[in-house]
């Protein structure tokens, strides 16, 4: 029997906003920093990258100012086995700009991204024919608060009813609090979210937006639409709901690990528990592989990691229960 909550294999489309980052050494501060590395941020763009790690074919659809960062940007998600070819380049607009501030143990993030060329992307992204032969398009609740078009976007893909597009649809939440209105985003990522086919929330992104007393069964009850989500609990779990069968959930752990930057983490979760599902993984083993490539992001500065090897993987997937929940961040040799 077909699992209900599981697309069809395929290809994947992740649709959204990459910008150029600027960012000092970790141990710098960004006022007396004499130089800043230069990379690419984007939470679909590191779900499409992180796919293509992971082996599954992966369009990106974004829109990038032609300009020398859009170039970079483009050459670079392209370089990480992404299909880029549906990118537009916009001559009136810029490409995107993030500027990183650490700050002790946190980051914070300043964006330079108003008029960019990605906020002009509305609903006809949707017409390019590589969603024809999609199994999976994925978007995140950064891009609806980017401008009314991209809001527009998000919303003719999240309102098309599964009988009309052959593929499924996931949604991570991803609050940014810095690109909303005060009170606007709350009403608007809880009915987005519960529209998708999988849905990833953060608890503490939804007891920020809607109840700061909330649990992971209480959010389930405020989304019950999604056939499956994942609410992610930090550092130490994160729970799948869904028709499991004998069961509506399954909670795994994560992996402990010393955290360089948390900036990516979930959109690399997001990615290896989707790799889970194309590769029609267990809910259990999907839950892990999401945790075992959260954990490559957490390990350095910037949003993207290397990943394990396969073998190193594949040990980890197979692990007993109670040997996952002992191990350390570190794969096991």
């Amino acid at each position: 029997m077909t699992d209900i909550w599981r697309p069809r294999e395929g290809t994947v489309v992740c649709i959204g906003e990459t910008m150029a980052a600027l960012a000092p050494a970790p141990s710098r501060s960004l006022e007396t920093a004499e130089d800043l590395r230069v990379s690419v941020a984007g939470a679909e763009s590191n779900v499409a990258m992180y796919l293509a790690d992971l082996g599954v074919p992966v369009s990106w659809l974004s829109a990038l100012g032609d300009d020398a960062l859009g170039r970079r940007v483009l050459t670079a998600v392209g370089a990480a086995g992404v299909d880029v070819g549906g990118v537009r380049q916009d001559p009136l607009r810029p490409t995107g700009l993030l500027v990183k501030e650490p700050t002790g143990s946190r980051t914070r993030v300043h964006y330079y991204r108003g008029n960019s060329a990605a906020s002009a992307m509305g609903p006809d992204v949707l017409d390019d024919a590589r969603l024809r032969a999609a199994s999976l398009v994925h978007i995140t609740g950064v891009t609806p608060a980017l401008s009314p078009s991209c809001r527009s976007l998000t919303v003719a893909a999240l309102t098309t009813p599964p009988g009309e597009r052959p593929y499924a649809i996931s949604f991570d939440v991803n609050h940014r609090p810095a690109l909303w209105p005060p009170g606007a985003a709350a009403p608007v990522l809880r009915d987005l979210a519960d529209r998708a086919d999988t849905t990833f929330v953060g608890l503490d992104e939804a007891q920020e937006l809607w109840g700061a007393d909330l649990e992971p069964a209480d959010v389930r009850a405020l989304l019950p639409h999604p056939r499956l989500l994942v609410v992610k609990d930090g550092s130490r779990t994160a729970t799948a709901f869904g028709d499991f069968g004998d069961e509506d959930s399954r909670t795994v752990p994560a992996l402990r690990t010393d955290v360089v930057e948390p900036v990516g983490a979930g959109d690399a979760f997001a990615a290896g528990f989707l790799a889970g599902l194309l590769r029609g993984e267990d809910i259990e083993r999907t839950l892990r592989l999401g945790h075992i490539t959260a954990t490559s992001a957490l390990k350095v500065t910037g949003d993207r990691g290397p990943l394990p090897d396969d073998a190193r993987i594949a040990r980890l997937l197979d692990l007993p229960k109670h040997e996952w929940a002992a191990l350390p961040g570190e794969p096991m040799p």
